[in-house]
């Protein structure tokens, strides 16, 4: 038998030494009167009343014994220690205590404040009751929970104990609700879209494939929150955004996971550059509001550490450019020859070189070469347009689009829109055609969609953004997953 299995069996067996004794291990309803955070922003007021206060909690810490006993009880707002005495509990009541309340307990203590001798705002325990009694052990207070594997299985155990990573998902919280109330200031029409499509696009990317039984049809997981979007603009709604999952049934690193949080808007009569003018203001005010300073330290691929500072100027960058100063293509004049050369110096094998398109290795080159050493906010315009179906195209074959890199990794994607539906239809033809030869990542022809802009849309910018890539970069996580609460994981 395991020891946290001996520890199950004698705290089910305190159960029943609590019932013995007229207490009951498990309350299913009981009211809070003050948060301990309450208590402690009025201490002073309540401790000149003498007022008489309940706390409830789970119990995190626990020293003493005999005469005096010391705990610690967190209600999910704060801290506070509760101080037991024998000779105002009596000795049975001290025993109950010592015997049969443990680490993880959730309890109830009602006493009045007082400050101990070395200063700690306390409460002076008159009576207590057991609100839910805990059958497995808490990890050690000073180890923790070290394992990566178990802390990704069993977050609510991490956050018990590990207080950083507790306030991480609050500070994920504000982050979530600053961003509804930037787009809501701003005129933003908050939609929701449906996650099971019957054909997804928006983006280039694998899907999750499912079936609906009723229907008797083959059926998919949203990749992107895009066409379901414009087709909502087309209606006449001026702007709009949506915060939600997608799905992209693809490869795990530290910056990608197939399940993620993403945030899409889009706004008629507005143009690129206000798009990236708004996102340069939304993400400054995040830094500076939220969490508190503009600068970062950030891991990039390699795992190098770098700082990065948000209170500057983001320049504007074109991909041509780059991919000429530093990889040495011209993207308006490069061959085939050339440009698998160069993917193969960059370390492309020569399967994938095969597989892969002009636009696709071009951008292969330009991560490697560029992308990674990109390490303030810079927004780099003007990408192939074949890798941008979706967005208005340049006369050089490049397309009105930004992406936002920040310490080598792509933040956000934002551009110009197309909204010529006969364009449009030439080049999601000319994507259903490159996954016919085997890019199952392309794009298919949404007729839906074409058909609700061959009705009008009217000119507009829009942007995507994954929301669990931002909130790694705020809170300075080098993998997504630690700002999930359940990553997904193979089943043991």
């Amino acid at each position: 038998m395991s020891r946290e299995e001996e520890i199950r069996n004698i705290r089910i067996q305190k159960i029943a030494r609590l019932e013995e004794a007229g207490e009951y291990a498990y309350i299913p309803e009981v009211r809070q009167e003050f948060t301990i955070k309450d208590i402690l922003q009025h201490f002073e007021e309540f401790q000149g009343e003498q007022k008489y206060l309940s706390v409830m909690g789970r119990i995190v810490v626990k020293r003493g014994a005999g005469n005096i006993t010391f705990a610690k009880v967190f209600d999910g707002t704060e801290r506070i220690q509760v101080v037991l005495k024998k000779d105002l509990l009596g000795k049975e009541k001290m025993k109950m205590f010592e015997k049969l309340y443990d680490l993880g307990d959730f309890a109830v203590f009602s006493g009045t404040l007082f400050v101990t001798d070395r200063g700690e705002k306390s409460i002076l325990v008159d009576d207590f009751h057991m609100l839910t009694k805990s059958l497995r052990p808490l990890p050690e207070k000073w180890a923790g929970l070290k394992d990566q594997d178990e802390i990704y299985r069993k977050r609510y155990l991490q956050l018990i104990g590990d207080q950083e990573a507790f306030q991480r998902f609050i500070t994920r919280s504000k982050i979530i609700r600053a961003i509804r109330h930037f787009f809501d200031e701003r005129g933003f029409l908050e939609v929701e879209t449906p996650i099971l499509q019957n054909s997804t696009g928006g983006a280039m990317a694998r899907v999750f494939e499912t079936h609906h039984n009723d229907l008797d049809i083959g059926m998919v997981l949203r990749i992107s929150l895009e066409l379901e979007h414009k087709i909502i603009m087309t209606a006449g709604y001026p702007r709009i955004y949506e915060i939600g999952k997608a799905f992209r049934n693809e490869g795990s690193d530290p910056t990608h996971i197939q399940e993620f949080t993403m945030i899409e808007w889009y706004a008629a009569y507005a143009t690129l550059e206000q798009n990236m003018t708004w996102t340069e203001e939304l993400l400054k005010k995040l830094a500076r509001d939220v969490v508190g300073k503009m600068q970062f330290e950030v891991k990039d691929s390699d795992g190098d550490t770098h700082t990065v500072n948000f209170d500057q100027e983001w320049p504007r960058l074109r991909f041509p450019d780059l991919l000429k100063e530093h990889a040495g293509i011209d993207i308006q004049d490069v061959g085939r020859k050339e440009l698998e050369e160069k993917a193969r110096q960059y370390g492309l094998s020569a399967e994938d070189i095969q597989n892969t398109g002009d636009a696709n290795l071009i951008d292969y080159i330009y991560k490697k070469s560029v992308r990674n050493g990109i390490i303030h906010p810079t927004f780099v315009t003007d990408y192939p347009g074949d890798l941008k179906p979706l967005a208005q195209q340049n006369d050089d074959n490049t397309a009105r689009v930004a992406q936002l890199i920040i310490a080598g990794a792509e933040i956000t994607n934002q551009y110009a829109e197309l909204v010529n539906p006969l364009r449009q239809r030439e080049l999601l033809e000319a994507q259903a055609k490159a996954k016919q030869e085997g890019d199952d990542e392309a794009m298919d022809v949404d007729e839906r969609f074409l058909t609700a802009m061959e009705h009008g849309m009217p000119p507009m910018t829009g942007f995507g953004m994954g929301i669990d890539r931002l909130v790694a970069l705020l809170a300075e996580q080098g993998n997504l997953r630690d700002v999930i609460f359940f990553p997904i994981m193979k089943p043991r």
